[in-house]
């Protein structure tokens, strides 16, 4: 007997098997992360190969394999990837979320629903274009890092627990240190840009879309940083990412 399952998933990456097939790997809603089997999606006449690129987020009906599940059906619930694509500052920011997002979910099968929910709220923040791609990825990223149980310290000593603000950061110690618990290495960022990082922690867009240049440019350095502490080495996309600041149009343009 065929067993069979639906869900809801955003692709994160796909690869070539054999001469007509691909593996996509998706991020569900119940499932977590799932690697299917796409037959024949690399011929022109495959009925949803094109629904099957990273970024989309897809209704999926699967049948259980004997290794890996294989994909019989595929309906776009959003069409993220159209808009993302065609713009290198918001493909290099996805290709980053959805890096993230497969490394911090390494047990297949797992549920990973809060995860699922900041990845689809990031990619439809990036397709809609409304809010500065970099901040967009760092407040990913930030919660991200919670959801994994690595929520740095921002307004309190990650050693005691002091409420700060505090003006020392250390990427090892997990945050900000007080005057008595200030390690060595520790790093000095401006108050505004810890302002920055608790806006985008906590969803406060006011606040982040207030910032200056220069802030966010710091705190995507401690953000990067904090993460690559955590997973104990840089992600590919990350350094591809542009970080330059989006020019605001008025007047109707």
């Amino acid at each position: 007997m065929v067993s069979l399952y639906r869900d809801t998933g955003v692709v994160l990456r796909v690869h070539k098997l054999g001469e007509a097939d691909r593996i996509i790997t998706l991020l569900t809603r119940r499932h977590g992360k799932v690697r299917a089997v796409a037959k024949g999606v690399r011929r022109t006449t495959s009925r949803f190969g094109a629904r099957l690129e990273p970024f989309g987020h897809v209704d999926v009906q699967f049948y259980t394999g004997r290794t890996l599940d294989v994909i019989t059906q595929v309906q776009t619930v959003d069409a993220f990837a159209l808009p993302i694509v065609g713009d290198y500052q918001r493909y290099t920011a996805a290709s980053a979320i959805a890096e993230t997002a497969d490394r911090l979910t390494a047990e297949e099968g797992e549920p990973a629903m809060r995860l699922y929910l900041l990845v689809t709220g990031a990619l439809r923040a990036l397709a809609d274009g409304q809010r500065d791609s970099s901040l967009v990825l760092d407040a990913f990223l930030l919660r991200a890092m919670a959801f994994a149980g690595w929520a740095p310290a921002i307004t309190e000593c990650a050693r005691c627990g002091l409420p700060g603000p505090h003006t020392a950061f250390s990427v090892q110690a997990g945050g900000s240190l007080c005057g008595n618990c200030r390690a060595p290495g520790s790093v000095h960022p401006a108050p505004e840009v810890l302002v920055l990082l608790a806006a985008l922690l906590h969803g406060d867009w006011d606040v982040a879309e207030a910032s200056v240049p220069g802030s966010r440019r710091d705190a995507s350095g401690l953000v990067a940083a904090l993460l690559q502490w955590h997973l104990e080495r840089q992600l590919r996309s990350l350094p591809l990412v542009e970080r330059r600041a989006r020019e605001v149009t008025t007047g109707g343009q």
